[in-house]
């Protein structure tokens, strides 16, 4: 039986459209269902019972492909945070039908009607997620960390465990504002902040550009801008620690994958300079671009024009795989360290492998010859799917935009000038939450503007203002 892909909203506003114009699989072949269906009941082997860890997920509002379960706590001496990754490696056999269909698919495709799953559901979202109240296999990160947040010993290690929560960022952090937060997460008002500061000093760069996401509205959709909580970042924190960990044993083992983005170009830092003297803010000159954007409110219309400048820093990302010696760049800019992922094997194809790496190396064995042979073939196999769902993303956003404003052009809106060329930028607009063209003369970055909607075009998914004299 195919797996079903399910559908919300009228037919005129589906997103089948971009499932065709981008070649994206409506279903799984039966072989792959059946080895999927197959591996639901695959023992766990000998592996430790650790279910009496209080771990608990937070994910958006109905997420069901659970990737992560977490519990930091204070110790003595600092921090001990546990992190629970599902184990796609019990699951997946090497060279079958479901590795092969997963590579090809290299990680889950997101739309507002229903995705395209890396791994059929069963798996995805049944027998290998970390839902709550059950118990799954695991791949347990322990982190034993200093009153300053830094790890000072790391084990990664395979494990039974249970979560026994499910929550959303808006609930945590609502959690927290009450001052009620839950016993397994409480210490992350206090660690997340110290591994912030952490990101700050090491010259991690952030870009705190709006956030667009889609909604149901009736029988269409809406967009709106979902506000970034302070838990968002603390949880971020805890996956990007985790794979700076698996970076750093790679490196040292000389074997692995990492995922790469060249330090900043000069003239790049040089430009993103030029364009905050001309905003009239303020950046010392032994300051980092990672540092000066952190200081930034992004609140206000000069941030929101140089977070979108500060894009041009962080271009040329991609994956290194390696066996035997250690690739010229090994570091990602964004993070300012060596970094790989290894926390959403449920989502992204590499995971699974990268994690493969570090057990094998933190238990003193030689990679396995099929772990070995797909390494080289991943950076192929992520970029592309990684450029896929850029594509994909973007469509989608820009055919709910056009929805959206098709029966308001004409209309006049507030916007705020993010990136300007010759008679022409990129503009932001609040209400609804649009990012789009703007054709006209004087648009200066940063500064707010009146403009008019030019054209809103469902069929080409175009959205186009002009700025109001």
């Amino acid at each position: 039986m195919a797996s079903q892909v399910i559908r919300t909203g009228r037919a005129d506003v589906s997103f089948d459209g971009i499932r065709t114009e981008f070649g994206l699989p409506s279903a799984f072949d039966a072989a792959v269902l059946a080895e999927a269906e197959e591996a639901i009941s695959r023992s766990p082997g000998d592996r430790p019972d650790l279910t009496s860890l209080p771990l608990v997920t937070i994910d958006p509002p109905g997420a069901k492909d659970l990737d992560q379960a977490l519990c930091v706590t204070k110790s003595a001496d600092g921090f001990v945070v546990h992190y629970a990754i599902a184990d796609l490696g019990l699951f997946v056999t090497p060279g079958g039908a479901l590795d092969a269909e997963v590579r090809r698919r290299g990680q889950t495709i997101y739309l507002p009607d229903g995705n395209v799953p890396l791994h059929p559901t069963v798996l995805s979202e049944g027998a290998a997620s970390l839902l709550p109240g059950v118990v799954r296999p695991a791949v347990l990160w322990t982190f034993t960390c200093g009153a300053d947040g830094i790890p000072a010993a790391v084990e990664v290690r395979r494990a039974l465990v249970r979560s026994t929560a499910q929550f959303d960022y808006a609930t945590v952090q609502e959690s927290f504002d009450a001052g009620t937060p839950h016993p397994s997460v409480a210490a992350l008002a206090e660690f997340g902040p110290l591994r912030r500061e952490f990101a700050r000093r090491r010259g991690a760069i952030e870009l705190q550009l709006p956030e667009q996401e889609i909604e149901p509205d009736g029988d269409g959709w809406k967009l709106v801008a979902r506000p970034r909580v302070a838990v968002d970042s603390w949880n971020a924190e805890i996956s990007l620690m985790t794979g700076m960990a698996a970076a750093s044993i790679m490196l040292q083992a000389q074997v692995g994958i990492l995922r790469t983005l060249p330090d900043p170009d000069a003239g790049a830092v040089a430009t993103l300079r030029k364009s905050a003297a001309a905003l009239r803010v303020k950046w010392p000159a032994d300051v980092s671009p990672g540092a000066f954007l952190a200081g930034l409110d992004p609140a206000t219309p000069e941030a929101l024009a140089l977070f979108t400048d500060a894009t041009r820093l962080l271009r040329g990302a991609g994956y290194s795989a390696f066996n035997g010696s250690v690739p010229e760049v090994v570091t990602h800019a964004g993070v300012a360290a060596p970094y790989t992922h290894v926390t959403a094997p449920l989502r992204r194809l590499v995971d699974r492998f990268a994690t493969e790496v570090c057990l094998a190396v933190t238990a003193g064995e030689e990679l396995p010859e099929w772990l070995a042979e797909a390494l080289p073939l991943l950076p192929s196999l992520m970029g592309s799917s990684d450029s896929l769902s850029s594509k994909v993303d973007r469509a989608a956003t820009d055919q709910v935009e056009a929805w959206v404003l098709a029966a308001r052009v004409g209309q006049e809106f507030d916007a705020v000038v993010l990136r300007s060329g010759d008679n022409e930028a990129d503009v932001f607009v609040s209400d609804p939450p649009v990012l789009a063209k703007c054709t006209g003369k004087r648009l200066p970055e940063g500064e707010r503007i009146r403009v008019r909607l030019a054209e809103a075009d469902p069929v080409k998914r175009k959205v186009r203002f002009e700025r109001r004299v």
